[in-house]
């Protein structure tokens, strides 16, 4: 490499940013790694300021399906690990593969801008600023709550899931949680648990996927097949659903209106249980508070001390919000590159169906090969191919799912179009069995 050439600038220590490191270490690759808190894991470290973690949280992706290549998620972890295990999962990668040392904590990034001749000056809150070839924004889309204003006047406390830690919050209290995502589902089992009366409201109908199925993690079930075509995999798997759950008004839930996969999945196994137990009632969508009084859209209405808003997030990017465009899901190729920026990436920002890591390094993979060979074949793609990576799905017209992409035609389509490119789509290979996991930790 020149000495003079300039480097890429990887902003964010999560799962996105150490995906991208690797990839770019992995060929030799210069490149500066930042991060704002004082160690590795994003918002999988719950001390991390911001972070959206709670005590309960865990993967909804098996382990088998959520490792980076080359670094499998350890034999002894469960089927789905906990956020301190995935904390420590993070840590060993980064330690493993030599990235740790490399990256420098307690930097904020202000600001991001894109010079003349197309280099990228990146400024820190202390004022000092260095200039590169590309920026990959790993700052992750789970920071900026998305805050909905409640119609009326309620009088108790009302608060965004995101500053939610622990189900001894909700202990003597009359809980209503509103969303019904796979944080708000964990929350409402938390609250089903713990608090003195618990209710969870949801504007729409869902499909609930259990956690396992004949014994199995259910994202594991696709791998042994058989594999069917996504229609016929929608009405199979859906009246697997239908037979497991029965009918959800039973349990004052909407019925779904859409198919299933045509939203983001809802992986809980739990909420139901407690559905059943009487132990949480499921409410429609909230017409009016007054005071304390919460007026559901069904006519009903109840007493609460605490809403909590599971009401999701925007893919804010504050640091280069006006060079990725759209807050809810910036148009990015592949979900990966800027098509009107050149050298600008971002990866964390895709929404999908499956477990992230994979796709993550995969993006990162793509990533490390353009900075390479420097493309313009690819390049031009950047700018023009608009590829269908819906997988058939027809997905529900929200801002959440605009962007959406299913997992498997994305795995499909970019390992194709890296193999046409001639580009390598996995890590390298793993590390020696003589550096055992418990040392990396």
């Amino acid at each position: 490499m020149d000495d003079n050439e300039l480097d890429t600038c990887v902003i964010g220590a999560g799962p996105a940013g150490l995906a991208v490191a690797r990839a770019l270490a992995d060929r030799g690759l210069p490149y500066t790694h930042v991060e704002r808190h004082t160690a590795v894991g994003g918002i999988w470290d719950i001390d991390n300021p911001g972070s959206p973690m709670y005590s309960s949280a865990h993967f909804i992706s098996s382990k088998t399906r959520s490792a980076f290549g080359g670094w499998p998620m350890p034999d002894h972890f469960p089927d789905y690990p906990s956020h301190r295990q995935v904390l420590s999962y993070l840590r060993s990668f980064a330690a493993a593969y030599g990235l740790t040392e490399r990256i420098e904590f307690g930097v904020e990034i202000r600001d991001v801008e894109k010079n003349p001749d197309g280099t990228w000056t990146v400024t820190r809150a202390d004022g000092s600023s260095t200039v590169h070839a590309q920026v990959v924004v790993c700052t992750g889309s789970q920071w900026h709550p998305n805050i909905p204003e409640l119609p009326g006047h309620f009088t108790g406390e009302v608060r965004h899931t995101m500053g939610y830690r622990d189900a001894a919050e909700l202990r003597g209290k009359r809980v209503l949680v509103v969303g019904a995502g796979n944080s708000g589902c964990d929350i409402a089992c938390d609250a089903a648990r713990t608090a003195d009366h618990a209710v969870i409201s949801m504007r729409r109908g869902y499909w609930f996927i259990p956690k396992h199925l004949f014994g199995r993690p259910v994202d594991t079930l696709s791998d042994t097949g058989p594999h069917l075509p996504k229609w016929l995999e929608q009405k199979v798997f859906g009246a697997l659903l239908r037979m497991f759950d029965g009918d959800p008004a039973r349990l004052g839930l909407p019925a779904p209106d859409h198919r299933l996969f045509e939203t983001h999945p809802v992986v809980n196994s739990m909420l139901i249980h407690h559905l059943r137990h009487g132990d949480i009632t499921a409410k429609p969508g909230i017409a009016h508070t007054d005071g304390t009084t919460v007026v559901f859209t069904d006519g009903t209405w109840d007493e609460f001390d605490l809403i909590l808003l599971a009401t999701g997030y925007r893919h804010a990017v504050p640091v280069a919000q006006r060079y990725f465009g759209d807050e809810q899901h910036p148009d990015l190729y592949l979900s990966v590159f800027s098509r009107e920026h050149r050298g600008l990436c971002g990866v964390g920002f895709i929404e999908t169906n499956s477990g992230a890591y994979q796709l993550f390094d995969l993006q990162a993979q793509l990533i490390a090969s353009y900075v390479r060979s420097g493309s313009e074949r690819f390049a031009r793609m950047i700018r023009e191919d608009r590829p269908d990576l819906s997988g058939g799905l027809k997905f529900v017209d929200s801002p959440r799912h605009t962007g959406y992409v299913d997992s498997g035609a994305y795995l499909k389509h970019v390992t194709k179009l890296a193999r046409e490119m001639g580009w390598p789509t996995e890590g390298r290979p793993p590390v020696p069995a003589a550096f055992r996991y418990e040392e990396a930790v």
